[in-house]
């Protein structure tokens, strides 16, 4: 029998590979800077609540901008936008290395979330825009392997960049996004792919959020993307470790080392999860990740030793790497290359508010009723985004139809 050849794969546009060198440079800097942040703030005389207070005040103001942030990018488009965004944040990070009290550093980090809002919900509308229909899912999967790699480098370089004292590494972030900020407008300047659909007059209108929210895909988007914000960017970061150290009785190197695993875990699929997104669908990935998350966070508090937190954090890694490239795929369906800044930033918005919910609703729930409970809860979440998947088409039937005339009751 002759051999059937593998179809090849689609070439990358080069504002693609352009884009993933941004997100892994703002993702470097950042996490040489992140662990200093409350640090600095209690150079300042202040409480422990005041200088956490510094991370809830950027995580705050990106939620809030996010709106705003969606017109923006149908007024102006996403290249402006992003430019705007990314020199927004370095401008407030080079001046918070110059800050002299308190007030001005919590200031000029409100305005940092700003601009983070305007610059990572423009780059999710560029790489959507520059995305060819059948790779979706692969550069998904790059551009958040970029984003990994830059944050596990991010602080080793942290260790270096701080010898220096606490304001080193707003200096350092401050050149990586001006760095970033060039990438990007050298690459995506005269681009024929960036350009498709500049708002000019006369032209299509962008898609709106009403019109989105008729696509079931869509709104079950909103709900995973809720759950995958409020347990990886949450519950994780907050609870795991706390588990680890009250209820394993660890430290806080053992506390980084399962977060190391769980990075492992994502690391081991994130390249595969692209590839299989683009073959297979995107819903296989949503549901079969969303599920393994779901076994993850209902096991976590039964675990006896360290050993079994790590192993099933190994997993809630890797259906992280499932779960992540599908769900930006999604989103590049819905709009299928065509403008929709409020529907990108509902999008990011509710990603932004299950992080920021989660670790506050799932502390509440620890401290009123154990580990049990917060992550009973978190695990109903997910459980609840895996039904949801599991009922509704694979979006990519969107690619061959329009998805507004395709929509239930259009």
């Amino acid at each position: 029998m002759l051999n059937t050849p593998e179809p090849r794969k689609t070439r990358l546009p080069f504002e693609v590979w352009a884009l993933v060198a941004g997100g892994f440079t703002v993702a470097l800097g950042y996490g040489v800077v992140a662990p200093v942040i409350p640090q600095f703030a209690l150079e300042f005389g202040v409480s422990n609540f005041a200088a956490s207070a510094i991370v809830s005040a950027f995580a705050l103001m990106r939620v809030v901008s996010a709106p705003v942030a969606g017109r923006v990018i149908d007024r102006f488009g996403e290249r402006r936008t992003y430019i705007t965004g990314i020199l927004i944040v370095a401008l407030s990070t080079g001046a918070s290395a110059l800050a002299v009290d308190y007030a001005q550093f919590l200031v000029l980090r409100g305005a940092g979330g700003i601009g983070s809002a305007l610059f990572t919900i423009a780059a999710t509308a560029l790489l959507i825009k520059v995305s060819p229909p059948d790779a979706r899912a692969r550069v998904a999967s790059l551009n958040a392997a970029g984003f990994l790699l830059g944050g596990l480098l991010g602080p080793v370089f942290g260790g270096i960049v701080t010898a220096f004292g606490l304001r080193a590494p707003f200096v350092f972030y401050f050149f990586t996004l001006l760095a970033a900020a060039t990438v990007v407008a050298i690459a995506l300047r005269g681009s024929s792919h960036a350009a498709r659909n500049v708002p000019r007059p006369g032209t299509e209108a962008p898609v709106a959020f009403r019109t989105a929210l008729v696509i079931p895909q869509y709104r079950a988007l909103l709900l995973s993307v809720f759950a995958f914000g409020w347990t990886s960017f949450g519950v994780r970061v907050s609870v795991i470790p706390i588990f680890v150290v009250v209820g394993l009785h660890g430290d806080p190197a053992t506390a980084a080392w399962v977060l190391a695993a769980y990075a492992a875990g994502n690391a081991a699929l994130i390249f595969p999860a692209g590839r299989w997104g683009d073959t297979m669908g995107r819903k296989p990935l949503l549901v079969s990740g969303l599920l393994l998350m779901t076994a993850v966070y209902l096991l976590v508090p039964a675990a006896p030793i360290l050993w079994a937190t790590l192993a099933l954090m190994v997993i809630a890694g890797m259906g992280s790497a499932l779960v992540n490239p599908a769900q930006q795929a999604v989103l590049a369906d819905v709009l299928a290359q065509r403008r929709g800044g409020n529907v990108v930033a509902a999008y990011s918005m509710a990603s932004d508010l299950g992080g920021v919910l989660g670790p506050l609703i799932a502390g509440a729930l620890l401290d009123a009723a154990g580990f049990g409970w917060a992550f009973s809860v978190t695990a109903a979440l997910l459980a609840a985004a895996t039904l949801t998947w599991a009922l509704v088409p694979d979006s990519r039937k969107l690619q061959s139809t329009d998805p507004v005339d395709t929509a239930p009751g259009r």
